[in-house]
């Protein structure tokens, strides 16, 4: 098959079988992070591992106790190969001996950092200065140190401050602590100097939020420098309540110009956080008054723009600063219930692959599901054993608090407002959990945007500064946003229309169709399928297994009429039998062991998460740029002869390469050598061609089949997953020749994606607009449409309709009539295919009815409890009447009851059409 190709290679072996060197793209994944960019450790030094290496000491690898850890015993085994430690290699040993020899000869410097808080420790750092600051250094002059620092109490400070510091030819200087001292030694505050691993030579200052910084009366600031010897000698007497022996302790000083400590402003501007099931984005409009002093530090580097839209930075895998966090959040330390630390983003993806994806502790991804099961509990675990008990929503507000904490020190300022987009569907479900999660911020709730609202705004606003719209036309818009784990349809149908002060716009907008089970998810699992059956056929050796047209034998040109008329299960049948066969030989569905040994229960799960970011890797950089020539997967490699790395190919490097494979001993057994398999872009595009067209074909079938679809002059996709040109294929079927926006740029690891942005960016546009008076709108949101049919059966065993599939959530809906005494009343909620998906359990509690007049009654509910329909109530029968509305997606259970011809009004109960934000789960181990 023709096209562009990814091929996995052989380890040490290229394409011509030559052995030496790979090459490495930076950050091969953004969705989750590189699956493998900087292989499965990371040293505590930040210097990167030189492959197998000369064996000599120049440019080897060095590694800390901690991350050797939280190796398997084989990974240890392998860099003893790597770094020709023979003491690890020939003699046998255990893990512990194995971590001892690699110290031993490889083992990093400990960097001894002054970072949490010790009772007493600032008294004896004065009095080591006051008795042993005996010896200043020469080559000071040569030390490049900021002109000016503004620190803020009770604000980290990292690397994206940028208070850089060269040390030119003082040499000497390493990773240590700096100390902020006046013309009197007095202690201002302790840093940490950094290397920075993008120069050579330059490092930047950083500290803990927790650091204590001081004012004093004498404004004459230096920074002290000091040998690591000296630096780890005042670590040693900060943190140990001993008296330390006498010392000599060498320093260079560098006077400040300037030290400005402040304490952080309160601003007005909202903080917007478009809260994503794979990603979170942050940012905030930020004008020139959006507090008193601004930081001038950030202006001059120019990552504090006023008067513009600012968005918040978190750190990559690659080390540099990407505005995209994704939504994992992981469990660092639960041995104090009351005071559980976190690690998020970028950090939790990392804790899950330690240890081989073996690590015990706790990470959460797609906490996004949880908006309607936000009180249930989960059990954590940390990397030591420890577990807790804490809420769903106590974890969402921890990551959130992480977004909010960043965004504050990007932004030097204190939030207090915050805005959040939300599923059209589900806007008023998230809000209230927003605001009963964050209590002590206000929520934007009057004037909050929907997530397809927020992407329409952009195109809104661009007419009107491009000045491409007519002055009191009616647009018609639907847009189809692909989320991580969702897939949603809204139309909007908006006018614009200039006034003598700003402009009007009326928008109605509506949601029309969604898939909660459809997401980028979904194509990520369809790659690992296909990935799980083409590496279990290598190692059986059928070297020509797992071929894309045995899998899906119907032609490429023919996918989108096989779908209509076979439907999609049709199509994956062959491939969907393949994988449940592969599973005998590679399997991942953890979950089925948990019966089974430990070993082999960490094994399948290893085997799960490596494919799932394997494919999530090769999915997201097929299609993030255009041009991409190949991708193999084998461990980043320095050539012995050159030492240059070849970087002709865009490369996403798997250090490590380690599966679990059941033998014919049905034992599992690691294997090493990744398959030599080569993947090409026609393969991924027929793999994923019908899962894609099926659900733009549910939503705009009856669109077209009734001729609607013709009257929408925009159609516009959002979504990460948008960016995959078979959407725009998939469109082409339903709409040739209209207005589809669809962007999709060449973009490089460390950019987040436009169509990822354009939800957070057209919610500041908006909020923005109406605060500075530029617009004037009026939205009306029409009832939603509901893909779910709700049936009650009578006494009699007839089943009653009482919500249609497909209609909007709006009108009389009807009821069912039961004795005043029964206990339950069961609701069914059904699929747009008739099928079963959930039964609803009403308690009733009769002696909860309140007397009620029928007057009350119609002023809660109108028309949805019609007087004709309570007027056939009979003495002892409660009807349950099914009602809408409320914002909400689901339905009210309202019980009408008459006791001795007085009406009588029972308890109202929501039902949400589905308690997770997506039913399906790709992380529960049945994969």
């Amino acid at each position: 098959m023709r096209g562009y190709t990814y091929k996995i290679y052989k380890p040490g072996v290229d394409e011509q079988g030559r052995s030496g060197q790979g090459n490495a793209s930076d950050g091969a994944s953004q969705q989750f992070g590189s699956a493998f960019g900087n292989g499965i450790v990371h040293g505590e030094s930040g210097s990167s591992s030189s492959g197998f290496g000369s064996g000599s000491d120049a440019g080897s690898r060095r590694y800390g106790r901690d991350e050797l850890e939280e190796m398997t015993t084989h990974q240890l085994r392998r860099i003893c190969h790597e770094e020709r430690l023979v003491k690890g290699v020939v003699e046998s040993q255990d893990r512990g001996e194995l971590i001892r020899t690699v110290l031993k000869y490889r083992g990093a410097a400990d960097r001894l950092f002054i970072r949490s808080l010790r009772d007493g420790g600032i008294q004896r750092i004065e009095h080591a200065l006051r008795s042993y600051l005996n010896s200043p250094q020469l080559g000071a002059e040569t030390i490049q140190v900021p002109a000016k620092l503004t620190l803020y109490a009770g604000l980290r400070l990292d690397g994206s401050d940028g208070y850089r510091v060269r040390t030119g030819q003082a040499s000497g200087i390493g990773e240590s602590n700096v100390l902020i001292v006046n013309e009197r030694d007095e202690l201002c505050g302790i840093m940490n100097l950094v290397k920075d691993e993008k120069e050579p030579g330059a490092y930047t200052l950083q500290f803990d939020k927790q650091t204590e910084l001081s004012r004093t009366s004498n404004r004459n600031y230096s920074l002290l420098f000091f040998r690591k010897q000296d630096s780890d000698y005042l670590y040693k007497a900060y943190y140990s309540e001993r008296p330390m022996p006498p010392t000599n302790l060498h320093y260079w000083r560098l006077p400040v110009a300037e030290l400005d400590i402040r304490q952080l402003e309160a601003t007005q501007a909202v903080l917007a956080i478009d809260f994503g099931t794979s990603n979170t984005t942050a940012g905030a409009y930020l004008d020139h008054g959006y507090i008193a002093s601004p930081n001038r530090h950030d202006l001059l580097n120019g990552s504090l723009k006023l008067g513009a839209i600012n968005y918040v930075s978190f750190a990559s895998e690659s080390g540099n600063w990407i505005e995209m966090l994704p939504t994992a959040i992981g469990v660092t330390d639960c041995s104090d219930s009351s005071a559980i630390v976190y690690c998020y983003g970028y950090e939790a993806l990392r804790q899950l692959k330690k240890n081989g994806y073996a690590s015990r502790a706790s990470v959460f991804l797609g906490m996004k599901r949880w908006v309607n099961g936000r009180d249930k509990l989960e059990e954590v675990t940390d990397v030591h054993g420890n577990t807790a008990t804490v809420k769903r929503g106590d974890i969402i507000r921890a990551y959130l608090l992480h977004v909010i904490e960043t965004a504050e020190h990007r932004f030097k300022c204190r939030f207090n407002q915050l805005h959040f987009t939300t599923p059209v569907k589900l806007k008023e479900s998230f809000l209230e959990m927003f605001s009963a999660i964050l209590p002590e911020y206000e929520i934007e709730r009057e004037h909050a945007v929907d997530e397809g609202m927020a992407v329409l705004y952009n195109t809104i606003a661009d007419q009107i500064e491009q000045n491409r719209y007519i002055d009191g036309e009616t647009y018609d818009a639907l847009v189809i946003d692909c989320g991580g784990g969702t897939t949603d349809l809204s139309s909007c149908r908006f006018q614009i229309e200039e006034g003598r002060i700003s402009y009007k716009i009326d928008i109605r907008t509506a949601y029309e169709n969604g898939d909660t089970n459809f997401g980028g998810n979904n194509l990520t699992y369809r790659v690992m399928q296909y990935m799980k059956i083409a590496f279990a056929d290598y190692y059986l050796g059928i070297r020509s297994g797992g071929d894309i047209d045995e899998l899906i034998e119907v032609a490429g040109v023919d996918l989108f009429r096989y779908v209509d008329d076979q439907g999609t299960a049709k199509v994956y049948e062959q491939l969907e039998r393949r994988y449940a066969e592969a599973e005998r030989v590679l399997p991942t569905r953890f979950r089925e062991y948990e019966n089974r040994t430990g070993d082999e229960y960490w094994r399948v799960r290893r085997n799960f998460y490596f494919l799932w970011e394997l494919a999530e890797a090769m999915k997201v950089e097929f299609f993030r740029r255009t041009g991409i020539v190949r991708r193999r997967f084998e461990a980043e490699r320095t050539s012995r002869s050159s030492g240059v790395l070849d970087n002709d190919l865009h490369v996403t490097p798997v250090e490590r390469w380690s599966l679990s494979l059941r033998g014919e001993d049905g034992r599992l057994a690691d294997r090493h050598d990744s398959p030599d398999i080569v993947f090409t872009v026609n393969e991924m595009t027929k793999l994923l061609k019908s899962d894609i067209y099926a659900v733009i074909s549910k939503f705009l079938e009856g669109f077209y089949l009734d001729g609607r679809l013709q009257q929408y002059q925009i159609l516009k996709l959002t979504g990460q997953s948008c960016r995959i040109d078979v959407f725009r294929e998939a469109l082409k079927e339903f709409v040739p020749g209209r207005s589809i926006e669809f962007r999709q740029r060449s973009e490089d690891a460390d950019k987040v994606p436009d169509l990822k942005l354009s939800c957070l960016r057209g919610s500041i546009r908006y909020l923005t607009a109406r605060k500075l008076g530029q617009i004037e709108a009026n939205i009306t949101r029409v009832a939603p449409v509901v893909p779910y049919t709700v049936t009650a059966f009578t006494h009699q065993g007839g089943e009653k309709v009482l919500i249609n599939s497909m209609e909007r959530l709006s009108g009389l809906r009807g009821g069912v009539s039961r004795p005043k005494a029964v206990s339950e009343v069961e609701f069914y909620l059904k699929g747009g295919d008739e099928r079963m998906l959930r039964k609803y359990v009403y308690a009733n509690h009769p002696e909860g009815y309140k007397p009620a007049l029928y007057e009350e009654i119609a002023g809660l509910y109108g028309d949805q409890i019609p007087q004709e329909e309570t007027d056939t109530i009979v003495n002892g029968e409660s009807k349950f009447f099914v009602v809408t509305g409320d914002n909400q997606w689901g339905f009210f259970i309202v019980p009408v009851a008459r006791v001795n011809e007085q009406l009588q009004l029972g308890e109202k109960r929501l039902f949400t059409f589905e308690d997770d934000l997506s039913e399906l789960d790709f992380f529960d181990g049945m994969k």
